[in-house]
């Protein structure tokens, strides 16, 4: 172990009539432990419990210092604020600016036709480093680049999906998002579900329009959608950089690189590769010959082979570790994507990982990972509760509806609900039925969703009772507005609920008596229970909502059906079932 560095005080101010804290935008966990005057241990735990693994010495952004003085009661303030007079250059940090600069981590994002996979390969073809010889290339969801002299890792992820469950899981693993908009096809809905969550992340924006060398190709164009959603080119007077780019004639690549490296400058990333190595599950999957492997991005620190590292739910010893290049490393410095061997299970997308001294160790931070506790949910029925302990500022909404037309009214009503003790943010709307993807967001930006005249997919649902998302669902937008009014008031009553109990799939039909029918189903999820109500979907339509009359297996009536099996339901005032529908099993509960 290195010898310990000596770390400049923050600068604290605890005046009499309150808790006042100015810290820095970068701060290491004993400095804010001794900014704030508590415990480094409890400081550590409290991270855990927000999703943060991090050792004593590692350094923490402001957002995520701020959140934990917060959690002790205590009120921050930024020590500097970023003149006018340079919109993009950053502040030097006195606590890490002598420390080695890193390269940038990129995220390329956008709709999927758009050029994304083509326009990496373009990078990667005309910059990726020299491997030995001997080397074999491999696919590990990230590598890096060279540009005159300078690294850039790039994140080869399925797109906004990854990027968000990462942040979910609490790990920020990118500096920089590259939005690739077609020239010739303007901006997408899956653009705009991009922008929103590059937004949600504090992210900075480079646009690739792509495709200029295409006979319909219109960058003019992009350009105003792009203003249309708040992203105003510098050649129209904004600061968001636009770079005219051909995946397929490499044009403009080097363009993109170099305005890459300039944003990253302003960033002013570091790290110190002294410390024990921490960092984020980029991918994970189970190798036949070689067990679990895992491409892990090294965020601080550096990881060496041989090292005990805390993965998500587990531990292990880092056997080897290869690049992208099929090289066999011995240490990996920050911003560095390895595949490493040793893990004793396949962790999961978005886990942290953290070096550690020993077994002993690792063991000791596993248990107390799990005896930690959740943070609570944003939900509308605590919400003025959580308002008034300063546990909430903000309000995020996930917004869905079933038209376009209904997006803007619904936006403009509940951001006029924003008081001086809380503002809400719209931090992503669009069509459609809610997904896995919309709660994705809602975790990572501790918000809740609201879908109006629009239904929730089976797999959202199932992550929303899982981790606690408040998902609403309205049909007249006044009882909408109202609901969010009354939360911010403190006068909403607890919400009576939709649980769905299983949901099973009509695989025939049999007559019943005169005019009554059976459905003869299998149940695909949960259970079929003979107290619930059921709503029977066919397609996208509901075709009605009737308690239960029977239930069989076989011959005999019984109290439920569990997933897997097959067996008859009558309902009391439906049957019309066709093969195909579905039935879903409901009952009631208030919400908490």
């Amino acid at each position: 172990m290195s010898e310990e560095r000596k770390e400049a005080p923050v600068r604290a101010s605890l005046p009499q009539g309150g808790k006042i804290v100015e810290l820095p935008a970068a701060v290491s966990v004993r400095q804010l432990s001794q900014a704030i005057r508590q415990n480094p241990i409890e400081v550590i735990k409290q991270l855990m419990r927000n999703g943060l693994m991090a050792n004593i010495n590692e350094v923490i952004d402001y957002e995520a210092a701020a959140k934990i003085a917060a959690d002790f009661g205590i009120e921050v303030r930024p020590q500097a604020i970023r003149s006018a007079a340079s919109r993009r250059k950053k502040p030097e940090h006195e606590e890490t600016k002598h420390l080695p600069l890193r390269p940038p981590v990129v995220t390329i994002m956008g709709h999927v036709d758009h050029g994304k996979t083509r326009l990496l390969d373009a990078i990667r073809q005309t910059h990726v480093m020299e491997s030995e010889a001997g080397g074999i290339t491999q696919h590990i969801g990230a590598y890096q680049v060279e540009v005159k002299g300078q690294k850039i890792t790039f994140l080869d992820t399925p797109g906004h999906e990854a990027f968000t469950a990462m942040r979910a899981r609490g790990a920020r693993a990118t500096d920089i998002t590259v939005l690739v908009v077609a020239a010739d096809d303007g901006i997408m809905p899956q653009t705009l579900e991009a922008i929103d969550h590059a937004r949600a992340a504090g992210v900075p924006i480079i646009v690739a329009i792509n495709k200029i060398d295409k006979p319909g190709a219109n960058a003019d164009r992009v350009k105003q959608q792009l203003a249309d959603h708040g992203l105003v080119v510098e050649d129209w007077g904004g600061d968001t950089i636009a770079v005219g780019t051909s995946a397929k004639e490499r044009l403009g690549i080097d363009d993109l690189l170099e305005n890459i490296l300039l944003v990253a400058e302003m960033e002013d990333l570091h790290a110190d590769p002294t410390l024990p190595g921490t960092g984020v599950v980029i991918e994970a999957e189970m190798d036949k010959s070689r067990g679990a492997m895992a491409t892990v991005l090294v965020q601080n620190g550096s990881l060496k082979v041989g090292d005990i590292v805390v993965v998500g739910e587990t531990f292990g010893k880092v056997k080897a570790m290869f690049n992208d290049q099929g090289k066999h490393l011995r240490k990996a410095e920050p911003a560095t994507p390895v595949v490493i061997m040793g893990l004793p299970v396949v962790p999961g997308v978005g886990d942290t990982l953290a070096s550690v001294d020993s077994e002993r160790q690792a063991r000791q931070i596993l248990s107390e990972k799990k005896a930690v506790k959740k943070p609570v949910s944003v939900s509308l029925a605590s919400l003025h509760e959580q308002i008034a302990s300063g546990k909430v500022k903000e309000l995020n909404i996930i917004l869905k509806t079933d038209v376009q037309g209904s997006i803007e009214p619904i936006r403009t009503s509940l951001e006029k609900l924003a008081t001086d003790k809380l503002t809400v943010h719209i931090i992503h709307s669009g069509t459609g039925n809610v997904t896995e993807n919309d709660v994705m967001l809602a975790i990572a930006s501790h918000g809740l969703v609201i879908g109006f005249s629009t239904g929730v997919e089976s797999g959202a649902t199932r992550l929303a009772d899982q981790e606690k998302i408040d998902i609403r669902r309205y049909d007249i937008i006044y009882n909408l507005i109202e609901d969010v009014d009354k939360a911010l008031k403190g006068l909403i009553e607890p919400e009576i609920v939709e649980v769905i109990e299983g949901r099973a799939e009509v695989r025939a039909v049999f007559p019943a008596g005169k005019k009554a029918k059976v459905a003869g189903v299998y149940v695909t999820e949960g259970k079929a229970a003979r107290g619930a109500r059921v709503r029977v979907q066919r397609g996208k339509d509901t075709l009605a909502e009737s308690p239960i009359v029977s239930l069989r297996r076989f011959k005999d009536d019984v109290r439920e059906i569990a997933a897997g099996f097959e067996g008859g339901v009558g309902l009391e005032t439906f049957n019309e079932f066709q093969p195909g529908d579905v039935l879903e099993f409901l009952r009631k509960e208030k919400s908490a």
